[in-house]
């Protein structure tokens, strides 16, 4: 195992729900993937924000690529770390008037209507890099189902070569049937791009398809250990 490249260590942040998030202990390397099963939606983009810098802890210390985010003191400083997070997240804004092309051309250039052709030839290969099949390039996003706009926020956040991504309850919108497979699809992408990703999740059955580690939130709100293979 390398290098953690995000730590938890004796972290609470009140977030004015029934209990505090609490991480005792969690190290994530750059070489693993993580998901964790029962943080509801308002916690998760709490653990995204504090993994992230965006917030800080009440207790405990947060450190991303072996420095404290409590560290972090210019906006220019926290805007280089948070670029190397890739953040799959329904508050991930989609234009649904535009196409997919246009939508994944976003991270690379604002001229978008249409693209430049080389802007056009990258987002080409995300979108098939995340399974979206042809027919769907050309489409209005407002017209595609759940699974193709989470296809298409997961492109967008892998466009400029994250080091960790975070997913916020991904399967929240699609089918259940389609969890496992979509699960094995982030899992494949993520290690053949070599990047670190963490999964929170309330499904069962993604979580077990999209990481080799899975760590359960116990009745007081704190990870607990589990594991599948």
């Amino acid at each position: 195992m390398t290098s953690p490249v995000l730590e938890f260590a004796g972290v609470s942040k009140d977030y004015r729900m029934l209990r505090p998030l609490r991480v005792d202990k969690l190290a994530l390397s750059a070489d693993e993937r993580l998901a964790i099963l029962g943080f509801d939606l308002a916690a998760a983009e709490v653990f995204v924000n504090l993994a992230t810098g965006a917030i800080l802890p009440d207790a405990g210390e947060v450190r991303v690529f072996g420095r404290p985010t409590s560290a972090i003191a210019e906006s220019a400083e926290w805007l280089a770390v948070v670029d190397r997070f890739g953040i799959v997240s329904d508050r991930a804004v989609l234009l649904d008037g535009l196409t997919v092309l246009q939508n994944l051309a976003m991270p690379f250039t604002l001229e978008i209507e249409p693209p430049p052709d080389d802007i056009v030839r990258r987002a080409t290969l995300l979108a098939r890099e995340v399974g979206l099949p042809e027919e769907h390039w050309e489409h209005r996003v407002a017209d595609l189902d759940a699974d193709a706009r989470l296809r298409i926020r997961l492109a967008r956040a892998i466009a400029l070569d994250p080091a960790i991504v975070l997913l916020e309850h991904p399967t929240a919108s699609i089918e259940r049937s389609r969890a496992g497979g979509l699960g094995r699809d982030v899992l494949d992408m993520v290690e053949r791009r070599g990047i670190a990703l963490v999964a929170l999740t309330a499904d069962e059955t993604f979580a077990r398809a999209v990481a080799p580690r899975v760590v359960t939130v116990d009745g007081r709100g704190r990870l607990g250990r589990r594991y599948f293979f």
